[in-house]
């Protein structure tokens, strides 16, 4: 098979099916980008083995998808089955989901023994240790999970939350807000007479050195930021 076209497979009842398709439009149907299906296989042709050419018959495609159209049949196809990446595809898929797992766990996850978060460079280099087969279809956040537990064999890491007091001066909330809210749950909120914004805020513990930085950025230095006292 050459990096031209790859192959789309859908099993159903014990019979197989597969099209062949253009790998880039195919992969970016399957990741919920539309498309015209005929752009996306490459002949209107359904297969029970492409590689061996062995064309599907007209009664086993009424029998499975009530329809012997192949672009209606190949859309089912595109959207059940499952998509052979090329080498390339997988691996950059992969490569994208290493850095959502590592981002996830940097800013969720810090040292108990500093209470500082691990720098993404350390967690990378961890990763490499526990061998960790990432799967570029799963949810990073799913999986970064399963790699937190993976790796407090060999780094001090754990999960933690803190709730913080933010009091932002009102000539900055407008930037400020829409930080604050990425960063964390705001559980509580006061506008002063002046214009100024206070809030309780529930973060990752890992989140809060760059939350601290991110609104000393914005407010110039003007915000404070402290634990809230239990």
């Amino acid at each position: 098979m050459s990096d031209r076209y790859t192959i789309v497979r859908y099993s159903h009842g014990g019979e197989q099916f597969e099209i062949l398709v253009d790998p880039d439009k195919a992969l970016a149907y399957k990741r919920g980008e539309r498309g015209e299906i005929s752009e996306i296989i490459a002949a209107d042709i359904i297969y029970t083995d492409v590689g061996k050419g062995f064309k599907a018959p007209r009664e086993k495609l009424l029998k499975v998808f009530g329809t012997d159209n192949p672009i209606k049949v190949a859309e089912i196809i595109l959207k059940r089955g499952e998509l052979l990446l090329t080498a390339e595809q997988r691996k950059k898929l992969i490569e994208e989901k290493r850095k959502q797992i590592i981002t996830f766990i940097s800013r969720n996850c810090i040292d108990p023994r500093t209470k500082l978060p691990h720098p993404p460079i350390r967690i990378e280099q961890a990763m490499k240790q526990i061998h960790y087969s990432i799967d570029p279809f799963r949810d990073a956040e799913e999986q970064a999970k399963e790699v937190i537990e993976l790796l407090r064999s060999i780094l001090p890491i754990s999960m933690e939350v803190m709730r913080v007091i933010v009091r932002i001066p009102a000539q900055y909330v407008g930037k400020a807000y829409g930080v604050v809210k990425g960063f964390g749950n705001i559980k509580n909120e006061e506008w002063g007479a002046d214009g100024s914004w206070k809030a309780i805020v529930e973060l990752p513990a890992g989140s809060y050195g760059p939350l601290l930085e991110k609104l000393g950025q914005i407010t110039k230095g003007s915000a404070e930021v402290k634990l809230e006292s239990k």
